[in-house]
């Protein structure tokens, strides 16, 4: 049997297969186990809870000078919670991420250029005033802190949210 047979003849099953389990229209795709293992956990989690929640989490480790330390961090919350939370609190945080510039001090920040020096000398990022005046927006707003002497650093539990709130923002 050649190889296009071989295909042809896979694809022939496979499709008898879906049609004889399927009658009344398509079916789902099937996930292979162990695809949706935080999906699962965080569903025995909240079995009695009926509105259900969300949860995000990382591991990460990123360059620069502090090259190899791991990120990690969890955060889950109840459905109901959420919707019933004051929602304006977060605004300051959101518009801090809400302007180009200030989301490229944060990445250059989380490669490794932690002075406002290293910062000012980028491309296209204006003058050192608007520089501070981005850095103090986003340290006010919890997504930089002063690590002294004219250096930034994105504090420990904001990594893995900063990452997933741009994960979030991504075209799907």
């Amino acid at each position: 049997m050649t190889d296009l047979e071989r295909r042809v003849a896979e694809l022939e099953r496979r499709l008898d297969a879906w049609e004889s389990g399927h009658a009344d229209g398509p079916a789902a795709p099937t996930v292979a186990p162990g695809t949706f293992w935080a999906l699962e956990g965080l569903k025995e989690q909240l079995a009695d809870v009926a509105s259900g929640g969300v949860l995000f989490t990382g591991a990460v480790r990123l360059p620069g000078p502090e090259e190899g330390r791991a990120h990690e961090w969890q955060y889950g919350a109840v459905t109901d919670e959420l919707l019933a939370s004051d929602w304006t609190d977060v605004a300051e945080a959101f518009a801090a991420l809400g302007h180009g510039l200030r989301l490229r001090l944060l990445r250059e920040v989380l490669s490794g250029r932690t002075s406002a020096t290293e910062l000012a000398d980028l491309d296209d990022v204006g003058t050192s005033g608007q520089i501070y005046h981005h850095l103090r927006q986003l340290t006010a707003a919890g997504w930089l802190r002063s690590a002294g002497r004219g250096r930034y650093e994105v504090p420990e539990g904001r990594v893995v949210p900063l990452l997933v709130a741009l994960a979030a923002a991504r075209p799907a």
